[in-house]
């Protein structure tokens, strides 16, 4: 995946991103890290964009749980791969782009070596969930 262009940073509910779906079912939303801790205005909890670094915590949120996580970059000849890591478990699921806003969690060996100084640095909305594995 070659990370190209700047997405620009949005707070969004976890009900308005399960309502902007893509027409795929969406099972849950990867936010900034800490997000869903808190609320809007109505007291539904808040989602918020991340940008793609290595170390960057990132939350998955689905059916009001919340699983704690961190994404790895890493870097192969200008192409750049994203992975999310849950904490406390081994298995990193790469980002695979799955329309705008939306992505598939896809356990896979991590490929590249890892992305230096915060590259790429790209700040992604929160991203809908349309394959969700069982955590």
């Amino acid at each position: 995946m070659t990370l190209r262009t700047i997405a620009p940073l949005a707070l969004w509910t976890v009900a308005q991103l399960a309502v902007a779906a893509t027409g795929d079912a969406s099972c849950g939303v990867l936010a900034g890290g800490g997000a869903a801790d808190g609320t809007g205005a109505s007291g539904v909890p808040v989602a918020s964009g991340f940008a793609l670094r290595d170390g960057e915590p990132v939350d998955f949120i689905a059916g009001g749980k919340i699983v704690r996580g961190t994404l790895h970059v890493l870097t192969d000849d200008g192409i750049y791969r994203a992975y999310w890591q849950p904490q406390g478990r081994p298995e990193r699921y790469v980002l695979a782009n799955a329309g705008a806003d939306a992505v598939r969690l896809i356990a896979t060996p991590a490929q590249g070596s890892p992305a230096a100084s915060g590259m790429p640095g790209t700040t992604l909305n929160p991203q809908q969930v349309l394959s969700c594995p069982a955590f």
